[in-house]
């Protein structure tokens, strides 16, 4: 289980006349566990904070710790070590290679893990079953729906069984129908112990996490 403190984090993109500021002191806490929406309008600075808490976009200044340990401090290698172990990632583009199968999609993350295809196979196997999927997991993302394609995002995401999942935005692109479907999954993985750190903008989908951090011009406001 993993404890995420951000430490008086900010973000600049550019230097001098041109330079924006996307986040500006943000502190927090997310235990162990916990479901945590983070909620703001466009260009507020929420993706940019979920990138720097994925270990994928460095501060410009503050740090994160996780379990206190200062990911940002670690080597490179390192680093990607954490990211691979520790956070499992759901976009809202879903971001699946159209030529590879749902299977092989989905062991994507197991690429670096040191076991044989059939293991990894196995649990991508797993994944896909946990999602509804499994029996499709030959087929390539472009012969399944866009729900389905989110469910294999999930499936992609938890297949190495990190204790954080981070979604960006995970029902943007679906109908209501769909988009409800996708929470409840989300809700089971958030109730087997999984720390869950959702991007959204819609209130009905915020409302399952435990507590809401509302971003405003680069502010938390809490």
């Amino acid at each position: 289980m993993k404890r995420i403190q951000a430490e008086g984090i900010e973000k600049r993109y550019g230097t001098g006349d041109t330079a924006v500021t996307a986040l500006k002191g943000v502190s927090f806490t997310i235990e162990p566990g916990e479901f945590v929406s983070v909620m703001g309008e466009s260009g507020s600075g929420k993706s940019t904070l979920l990138s720097i808490v994925g270990t994928l976009n460095r501060p410009t200044t503050g740090r994160l710790m996780v379990d206190d340990v200062d990911v940002y401090a670690l080597g490179q290698d390192a680093r990607a070590d954490f990211r691979r172990e520790s956070i499992g990632f759901v976009f809202q583009n879903f971001n699946l290679l159209p030529y590879l199968t749902l299977a092989e999609n989905v062991m994507l993350p197991l690429a670096t893990v040191g076991e044989k295809k059939a293991q990894k196979r196995a649990k991508a196997l797993a994944a896909l079953e946990r999602v509804g999927l499994a029996r499709k997991a030959g087929r390539l993302p472009g012969q399944i729906s866009g729900g389905e394609q989110e469910r294999v995002a999930i499936a992609r995401a938890i297949v190495g069984r990190p204790p954080i999942i981070l979604a960006d935005e995970p029902t943007g692109n679906l109908d209501s129908k769909t988009g409800k479907e996708i929470m409840a999954i989300i809700n089971t993985l958030n109730a087997e112990g999984m720390t869950i750190i959702m991007v959204t903008h819609n209130p009905e989908y915020a409302a399952y996490a435990n507590r809401v951090l509302r971003v405003a011009d680069g502010i938390l406001a809490h």
